[in-house]
């Protein structure tokens, strides 16, 4: 992915479908966006590539892709998720494995009960829902989740197209939890909650011992990657 700011080569951005049929185009000047490894940019939806359009439009003279998650997210489907499928599929299920929601304290109390009230609904939901039942434990020592569970977790993930996927595997390693993730492409939870539960532990012990800089840093950035995968997520419809 561009990571570094270039200077602005164009004065107008706009979203246009293909002639082929196979889906929107990105355009400026008139010519077709490409991915950053020179992919063809086809996008599924028309908000989805009038958003992206939006982002280029919004650029000053230096365009700074750190200002353009949309773009980012559309691109890393076709660029990493698209040739990589498989591997992306099976890191995913992999966190059924050690899934953060699984993972809860056992002191003090108050922390407890919050892990509880708002991780469990979560768990019941994957449980009651999809079918995938994991399991729970206190502390941080591994445990050993059913494979029918992982199973039917793969199944969940594999449904998801290269698109779709992407925002899966966004939501899935920013928040920890490919529970939290599933819940919010199932539409049980949004961004803003997916966020408020993958930051209990540290929003906890920032209250009890204070915040500094890079906790701060940390939690903003999470806040930002989880709400746009949100939005992108909002825009393939």
């Amino acid at each position: 992915m561009l990571t570094q700011s270039i200077n602005r080569f164009y004065k107008k951005a706009d979203a246009a479908f293909d002639d082929s049929g196979a889906g929107w185009r990105v355009l400026l000047d008139g010519r077709a966006v490409k991915t950053p490894a020179k992919a063809d940019f086809l996008l599924p939806s028309e908000v989805l590539a009038r958003e992206i359009a939006a982002e280029w439009d919004a650029q000053g003279e230096k365009v700074q892709p750190s200002t353009m998650p949309i773009m980012q997210l559309a691109a890393t489907a076709i660029d990493r998720v698209r040739p990589n499928r498989d591997a992306v599929i099976a890191e995913l299920t992999g966190y059924g494995r050690s899934d953060l929601l699984c993972y809860r304290a056992s002191f003090p109390e108050d922390l407890i009960e919050r892990q509880a009230k708002a991780w469990q609904p979560l768990l019941d939901w994957s449980k009651n829902d999809l079918g995938v039942a994991l399991s729970v434990t206190e502390g941080v020592m591994p445990i050993t989740q059913d494979d029918h569970a992982l199973i039917r977790l793969q199944d969940h993930v594999e449904a998801f197209d290269d698109y779709y996927l992407t925002a899966l595997h966004s939501l899935t390693t920013v928040s920890g939890s490919v529970i939290i993730g599933l819940a919010v492409m199932k539409k049980q939870i949004d961004a803003k909650a997916a966020f408020e539960a993958a930051q209990l532990d540290e929003e906890y012990a920032m209250e009890k011992w204070g915040e500094d800089a890079e906790a701060i840093a940390r939690r903003d950035r999470h806040r930002a990657e989880l709400l746009a995968a949100g939005r992108y997520l909002e825009l393939l419809g």
